[in-house]
């Protein structure tokens, strides 16, 4: 009797207090890497997310045929692809380490370590996001389907690019309070189905909402820019439209989407989810 207690207890999920547990745990371990170690796993998170960002716009193109909620489940399905990445391959990436925020508020680590980690995952995001998006770029993806692919890309980005700075900011603060959580279930997770099983609805729920995650955003508006300034006529006339079609996709609207959306992303994920989590759990102690 007391060995099988004992198994069903190694495979039961975590309940929530040993969950915060585990997130304080995680943040110390975080905190404590090397900085190449935490800028490489930054560059390979933003790379997923980047191929995640690849498979969601895959499956919109075509999908006005479809009624407008679905297809926007539809292509949060496929972007969960790269959460599960992030999850099961191992890497670094900003939004989910917003809860690093446990740790310290239990004083496990000191705030320069948090900003550290922080800015050392941010700039690796970016990197892995942007050079994916070059690299996707050259490999003419944006061609595909006649150029609806690419015309996909440019309608996304420019919504994204003209949203003002107010509704902006809390499309991403409800962003990562979906990511967080999805991450936060995930650390009850006991087996690779239990994480990705945790991770879908929630990641499929932001995406089809319409919320704002800025490391998303780092690869699909760089890439729509490169299609926008240097793809040449035959694409512009394979979807009858010119450049001039995407007014609102420009540098600087690119940059203010990703400073408000990181901002939102920072207060969604260490205050409405770990801070709130880590009052709960773990103030007492």
């Amino acid at each position: 009797m007391s060995t099988t207690v004992v198994a069903q207890a190694n495979i039961d999920a975590l309940p929530p207090l040993e969950m915060a547990r585990a997130c304080e745990q995680a943040g110390v371990i975080k905190a404590g890497r090397d900085q190449l170690t935490l800028l490489l796993l930054g560059l390979l998170a933003g790379a997923f997310i980047a191929l995640g960002s690849i498979a969601m716009l895959v499956v919109m193109t075509g999908a006005h045929a479809l009624p407008w909620g679905l297809a926007r489940a539809l292509g949060g399905l496929a972007f969960s692809l790269g959460l599960i990445l992030v999850i099961v391959g191992g890497a670094e990436l900003f939004t989910g380490d917003c809860l690093m925020v446990v740790a310290w508020a239990s004083r496990r680590i000191r705030w320069t370590a948090l900003l550290r980690a922080w800015g050392l995952v941010y700039i690796g995001n970016l990197g892995g996001a942007l050079a994916t998006a070059v690299l996707v770029y050259l490999a003419g993806h944006y061609r595909l389907d006649g150029g609806l692919v690419g015309k996909t890309v440019l309608d996304m980005a420019t919504a994204k690019a003209g949203i003002p700075s107010v509704p902006l900011f809390f499309l991403s603060v409800l962003c990562n309070v979906l990511v967080c959580l999805a991450v936060w279930m995930a650390l009850s997770a006991r087996s690779t189905i239990d994480k990705v099983i945790v991770v879908v609805p929630a990641v499929t729920t932001f995406v089809a909402a319409g919320f704002e995650h800025s490391i998303a955003n780092a690869f699909i508006l760089p890439y729509a820019l490169l299609i926008k300034l240097c793809a040449d006529v035959s694409f512009w006339t394979s979807i009858a439209q010119g450049p001039e079609s995407f007014a609102a996709l420009t540098g600087l609207n690119v940059l203010h989407n990703l400073v408000i959306a990181t901002l939102g992303n920072l207060i969604g994920g260490s205050v409405l989810v770990g801070g709130v989590y880590w009052f709960i759990y773990l103030r007492r102690r």
